[in-house]
């Protein structure tokens, strides 16, 4: 029976179900600070949970795959955090060198630095706020991944028996699964390359700390499309400082010949082959996730709209239309 034989037409039920999502999409926006760390520790979780059903298929007790799992994920999570660290101080002690000729350049520009002032007391309770904040995110990501590590264990029963029941739901979230380690497999190889190259290339201009602006290409390539800008603006910001207006266009060319052209231009053609989702539903996931989750959801866009597909798309045959709009390469 369909809608009109119910007696609601097709047009109801579109804005109803339209209105639906916003209230959910906007729940989201709201509850971003909870939704978010929930969401990438899934995420990791996915993504490093065949490591112990490896382990358990070669003999080992389910307690210790579980261990090994959580295991790597903290010391992932750990090594990231050392590295951000080291950078940091880097870049502290890199600074002051350049401070006269920022001050120069900006002075030349017309430009007043004013919004840092470290004697105001509010600045300083704003800034101790903000750090608090991150420290007490982290925790809870920490948290929340050890919970979700420990429950992967149980993850293949989980599977048997909702198969059992709602067999579509059940090779939907397979299939979300295995979209998302394929999407972060190719996502860290090209980051990888990406990396690479911007580190010999910053190396041979000249460029300071060159290791630290390639971790940071290797970070922002999973953000989808705008990626290359964030990796680019530091390293030629601190081009602009050290050698003028000349080196800083050398380090612009020599990102957009190696970051763009692999970036934004192989590096989709893979991630669609990959996921399936073709290059403009990649941007347009881009900006809604980014804006209800906000940079958290920049990086997770492409996970998190394989999930919206898997629960919303792929479960119902009548929806199946919709994958016309969103493959990277539709089947007739």
């Amino acid at each position: 029976m369909d809608d009109a034989e119910r007696g609601l037409p097709r047009a109801v039920v579109i804005l109803v179900a339209g209105a639906a999502g916003i209230v959910v999409v906007a729940g989201m926006s709201l509850a971003a600070w909870l939704v978010g760390p929930l969401l990438l520790a899934m995420m990791i979780v996915v993504a490093v949970r065949p490591v112990s059903e490896w382990l358990r298929a070669r003999g080992w007790p389910s307690w210790a795959a579980t261990s090994v799992l959580v295991l790597i994920i903290y010391l992932g999570f750990a090594a990231m955090v050392a590295v951000l660290v080291v950078s940091a101080a880097g870049v502290a002690d890199l600074v002051p060198g350049y401070a006269d000729r920022a001050q120069a350049l900006l002075d030349r520009v017309g430009t007043l630095l004013s919004t840092v002032d470290i004697k105001d007391p509010g600045k300083l309770l704003g800034w101790l706020g903000s750090a608090l904040d991150v420290l007490s995110g982290i925790v809870f990501l920490l948290s929340v991944l050890l919970f979700l590590g420990i429950d992967a264990a149980t993850a293949r029963a989980r599977h048997d028996i909702v198969a059992a029941d709602r067999p579509r739901v059940a090779a939907a979230l397979v299939s979300f699964a295995g979209a998302v380690r394929r999407y972060l497999w190719v996502t860290t190889v090209f980051g990888f390359l990406v990396a690479v190259l911007d580190v010999v290339g910053l190396a041979l201009l000249g460029i300071p700390l060159p290791l630290l602006w390639g971790v940071l290409s290797f970070i922002t390539n999973y953000v989808p499309t705008i990626g290359f800008v964030l990796g680019v603006a530091p390293p030629a910001v601190l081009g602009l400082l050290q050698g003028g207006w000349p080196l800083m266009t050398w380090v612009v060319v020599l990102y957009c010949v190696m970051n763009f052209l692999l970036q934004s231009v192989i590096q989709p053609r893979f991630v669609g082959d990959a996921v399936g989702l073709s290059v403009t539903a990649t941007f347009l996931s881009l900006i809604l996730w980014g804006w209800v989750l906000g940079p958290l959801g920049a990086v997770l866009a492409i996970p998190l709209t394989l999930l919206a597909k898997a629960l919303l798309v792929d479960v119902d045959p009548r929806a199946r239309w919709v994958n016309a709009l969103l493959d990277a390469k539709p089947a007739r």
